[in-house]
This record gives C-alpha cells, structure tokens and sequence, in this order.
C-alpha cells in the first residue's frame, strides 16, 4: 500500500460571534444554562452573503498561506459538508474554479458530522491504491443558515466554520494508523432536514427548511456506542489508548464528550475539542479541534491523534493518525 501523508492544515471561522448573552435575548434562554449543558460559550454566524463554499476557500487560503502550499497539482477535491451552497453543483466544484485548480476531481461527501474523518479515509484510500497523488480535503458547515433561532434546544448549539487539510503520497513518512466506519440507520429520524421525502423508518418527519434534532435520543446513542466502536477499533488495528496522546472527538457538546471520555477511561485533560467557542460545526469541528492544538502547542509531529466523528445517520466514523505536518512557513491568525 502507497503511502500517505497529512501535510498541511488550514482553518477559518467567520468573523461575527454569537454569544450567550446575546442568545438570552433571542429566546428563553441564559449564559449559566447554555454553559452547564454544553460547555459552549459562543459559536460564529456567517454573513447573509457568505456561505459554505466561502468557508472553505478561506480555510484552504490559510493553509496555504501557513505552509507556502501550492495547489495547482491537486488532483481530488473532496468537501464533506451538510450545507452545500446548492443541492448541485457541489461546493467542491466551486472551490476548484475558485482555486484555478484545473486537473482536478471534485465531490462532496454527505456524513454528517463525521464527515471530515470518512473524507480523510477516502482521500487516504485513492492515494493507498495509486489512483491519486495529492488530495485536498475540506470539512465545512454554515449550519446557522439552518437553523431555527426561535428553538432554544438547537440554536445554542450550532456555528459556522471550515477546516482543510491536504493529504499527499508519501514513501518516507505515514500518517494513516487505522479506521473504524459504522452507521445505524435505524436512528435516521433522530437527526434530519427535510427533502424530498417527509418520512423515514416510517417516521413522519417535521416539514420545516430548519435542521430538526433529537438531542436526547443522539445522545443516548452516542454514550452507548461510540466507546465500544472505538474499541473495535483498536482491536482491528492491535493498538490501544495507551498510544493515543489524543483524542479528538466530534465537539457536539462537552456533556456528551465526557461520558464517552469516562467509558474510555480516557482524560479529558488529553481530549480536544472546538465547541467553546465555535459551538458544534459539524463536519468543522474535528480539523477546528486539530488545528487549535496545533496553534497552541500541544500538537506536535510525532503525536498519535485519535479522531471519532458521529452524527445523522445515525453514521460514525473513527481514523487513527500520526501527525507528521511540514514545517510551518507563516503564522496566521486565528479570529
């Protein structure tokens, strides 16, 4: 199997916050009960005119900026999003024309939250089998643009944000370890948007253009399986935690973090997470997690990263990575 590499990593968030506070005056709501049930602070709304493809072009901009990256020989574009700009033509193909990235594939990938890790995996497949040799991965959500404001159960959770890594072949230097991928589609009416179709398990779904989530049932779901899917995953690939220094879980939500953390026996003082001050951005919020590690020195090559994604689907999807970066050229910040 061909070798493969992250090498590079790019974020962006939107300038404007939304904080608590200002949550308390849109809906019956206040700062202590979003903190003690969240652990979120504050999330990032994008413009009326700024959307997921923008997101991602800026993510990218940062990463190459940061590793002096040229990316006229990408050969894939793969953006995992559930907020594309249109159903068709997808963001991919926009950031491609964008970019001015001519020889290039381009798709985007519907996961959910977990996403950026199955576009991970399937960036490291076409390398591994040789159909590819530098692939551009985006993980992009502009979940304000669906989300219901008068809904205090999903409002103060959702924010807008990007991350983008590049994966490339290399024979001298491997960063992908192990994987797990799993669904549970008899949850799919846990967490939706409506589409052409108002019913699923026989499960008449709510007609609103709004996300409609079950927090409680997701929840449940999560703290039950999760941890045990994560353990397969170590027996599948004959490691342990003891050789992740750490854990990168989906930033839904810090309550739902910590059970799977105490399952796992895991610290939370070695487990990243986005969603202080991003809130959950979905398929942003792994490579938002990343990257914060990176920016504020934790991160290091070298390290062993665990990431777990989970969300509608009920789809889940874990990648067990050694961080192996190129050496950064420019800082950049971090809004």
């Amino acid at each position: 199997m061909i070798g493969t590499r992250i090498t590079a990593i790019g974020t962006y968030v939107p300038e404007k916050k939304l904080t608590n506070f200002d949550l308390e005056k849109m809906v019956d709501t206040n700062n202590d009960w979003i903190i003690q049930r969240t652990g979120i602070k504050e999330r990032r709304i994008a413009r009326p005119d700024e959307f997921t493809s923008d997101l991602c072009i800026s993510a990218v901009k940062d990463l190459m900026q940061r590793y002096n990256k040229n990316l006229d020989d990408v050969d894939m574009i793969i953006v995992a999003t559930s907020t594309p700009d249109f159903p068709f033509p997808s963001v991919a193909s926009i950031i491609q024309e964008n970019l001015g990235i001519k020889e290039a594939g381009a798709i985007d990938l519907s996961a959910a939250c977990a996403g950026f890790v199955y576009a991970l995996h399937t960036a490291h497949s076409y390398i591994a089998a040789g159909l590819h040799k530098k692939v551009l991965v985006i993980g992009a959500d502009a979940l304000s643009k669906i989300t219901d404001y008068t809904d205090r159960s999903t409002c103060i959770i959702f924010g807008d944000g990007a991350g983008a890594v590049l994966v490339e072949k290399d024979e001298s230097s491997k960063s992908f370890i192990g994987f797990h991928l799993g669904s549970d589609g008899s949850g799919a009416q846990h967490v939706y948007r409506i589409g052409l179709s108002k019913k699923v398990n026989d499960t008449e779904l709510l007609d609103t253009q709004y996300l409609v989530q079950n927090g409680r049932e997701v929840f449940r779901w999560v703290v039950r399986n999760v941890p045990d899917n994560i353990r397969k995953m170590f027996k599948k690939t004959k490691t342990s935690l003891n050789d992740v220094d750490w854990f990168i879980p989906h930033s839904a939500n810090l309550r739902l973090i910590e059970p799977i953390c105490e399952k796992l026996d895991y610290p939370m003082g070695k487990t990243l997470y986005s969603l202080v001050n991003f809130g959950n951005t979905s398929a942003a919020t792994i490579p938002l997690a990343l990257d914060l590690g990176i920016r504020e020195g934790k991160v290091k090559n070298g390290d062993r990263v665990l990431m777990y994604g989970f969300g509608s689907g009920l789809v889940h999807a874990g990648q067990l990575l050694e961080v192996n970066f190129d050496e950064v050229k420019n800082e950049s910040r971090f809004l």
